[in-house]
């Protein structure tokens, strides 16, 4: 190019159309130098994960894309998500990630719009793609940021086990991106502190998170579990509610120990005291007064044994018409008890320790209430066996023999259960909702009568022949009936040969 000089008075006339033309070539230079430019949106695109995001891109001012050359790529010009060249899209280049994924919208190609579709969206396909468009020599471009999110599965709540004098509850759930944060909440939406948290990325890039809370009893039975995704500003929630016989207790006879034994002590040393203060006369008229008493004792024991109760009993509500009680020999199934439940090897015992034993997990086992089934059957007929209950807590009586083995059932006839429990010192029947039983004290020794063809058991204090509480006729139902035992930490039940 040449470079014109100006000259004062005549050298004006001269230099002018070298001038013009000078300022022509400029323009021309300068309208090719800026043909176009590339158009991204301006603020990051969000997509979510499993789903299908167009990635918006076009040039400006609007003209026909169709000849020219669209490439989008990654960090790289080598990276290519998608290449569109010579009037069709290539493939020869893209990304193995891609494969299958990218659509090129040419519906508004003719008008300059070059937005790429990325279909079923991985947690992979988060952050900066190049929209590049060339056009001969000429080229442009625009720097895109895609998000990714996802929502992941509904909180799944369970309960795990006792610790620190409550119950440790776990929140699991999975399938979120970016990382999701957890919350335990109250009934009134107050937060609580959490115990553990757990996250980790599952093998689809998808956060996974498990947390754990501990709560006691009559304080958050109420609870929620919580997890927001951040970006999306959404959450899902799960509720559960702790039932107050969920919660360890402290064992009564420990606490009624505690008290009776120094009372006892101090008891027992005054009477010490007293004896030896008493003349040796008085002692002796004690000592054969204890004699007589232990004498009828005997007298009444080996007549109580005389009598052959068993057969000619008739259980409270059928009549005297009936026909006499079977004795039943019962023995306890070991393929249907709880892991945690020890059996003698006769099959006339059961107790319960504080940890599970190896066992296979059959069908007929059950798994979440520690009961145990009698290997006995009874489809007709009456018939009667005695259990008797060592301390601790425990429950006495019938099961339908289909009664459901997995997971928490009702303790209930709703479940297929008819029996009474002994409670903190306290007897109640397993009803729904339970019925306290008001008894002067609480049987050690129960007799149950079963009354097939009547639909009815009846629960008796085998100790005085005193009724317990009877399920009315017809509440029993449903096919064979087996004996059902429920026994709690540290107690124990046998039955009599």
């Amino acid at each position: 190019m040449k470079v014109l000089s100006f000259c004062p008075s005549s050298a004006v006339s001269t230099s002018l159309p070298g001038l013009i033309i000078f300022f022509i070539i400029y323009h021309i230079h300068k309208l090719e130098s800026a043909q176009f430019r590339v158009m991204g949106p301006g603020h990051p695109v969000t997509a979510i994960v499993g789903e299908a995001i167009v990635l918006p891109c076009h040039v400006s001012p609007r003209m026909s894309a169709v000849n020219m050359e669209v490439r989008w790529f990654r960090s790289e010009f080598t990276s290519v998500v998608h290449q569109y060249h010579e009037g069709k899209d290539q493939y020869g280049e893209q990304m193995p990630d891609y494969h299958g994924r990218t659509e090129l919208l040419k519906a508004g190609i003719m008008d300059g719009n070059i937005s790429l579709q990325i279909l079923n969206i991985r947690p992979s396909d988060e952050g900066q793609y190049n929209c590049f468009v060339q056009d001969g020599s000429f080229y442009e471009e625009a720097l895109l940021e895609l998000k990714i999110a996802a929502l992941g599965s509904n909180p799944l709540i369970s309960v795990e086990s006792h610790q620190d004098g409550g119950i440790r509850v776990v929140c699991q759930s999975a399938g979120w991106y970016p990382e999701p944060k957890v919350l335990w909440k109250d009934r009134s939406g107050q937060e609580l502190p959490s115990l553990s948290e757990a996250k980790s990325l599952g093998d689809s890039g998808l956060f996974e998170t498990e947390n754990s809370i501990i709560i006691k009893e009559h304080s958050n039975q109420n609870l929620s579990c919580w997890i927001r995704n951040t970006f999306l500003n959404q959450e899902k929630e799960s509720t559960v509610y702790i039932a107050d016989f969920f919660f360890p207790r402290a064992n009564p006879w420990i606490v009624a120990l505690s008290v009776i034994l120094p009372v006892f002590f101090v008891c027992f040393l005054g009477l010490t005291l007293y004896l030896f203060k008493i003349k040796g006369k008085h002692l002796g008229e004690i000592r054969k007064r204890d004699t007589e008493i232990g004498k009828h004792l005997g007298e009444i024991r080996k007549r109580d044994t005389e009598i052959d109760w068993r057969r000619n009993i008739v259980c409270p509500g059928l009549g005297s018409s009936a026909p006499p009680v079977q004795e039943a020999n019962v023995t306890l199934n070991p393929e249907t008890a709880h892991p945690e439940l020890v059996l003698s090897e006769d099959g006339k015992s059961v107790r319960r320790e504080d940890t599970q034993q190896d066992l296979t997990d059959s069908p007929d086992r059950f798994d979440f209430w520690a009961c145990v089934l009698g290997c006995e059957g009874f489809t007709s007929g009456s018939h009667c066996w005695e259990v008797v209950g060592g301390k601790g807590c425990w429950a006495v009586g019938v099961a339908r023999e289909s009664v459901r083995r997995k997971g928490c059932t009702s303790l209930s006839p709703e479940g297929g259960i008819w029996a009474v429990e002994r409670w903190g010192g306290q007897f109640q029947a397993l009803t729904d909702p339970v019925t306290p039983l008001p008894l002067s004290r609480a049987p050690s020794r129960i007799r149950v009568c079963l009354d097939c063809d009547r639909g009815q058991v009846t629960f008796i204090d085998a100790g005085d022949e005193a009724p317990i509480f009877t399920f009315p006729p017809g509440s029993v139902r449903g096919g064979r009936i087996r004996p059902w035992l429920w026994v709690w930490w540290g107690s124990q039940l046998r039955l009599c040969p």
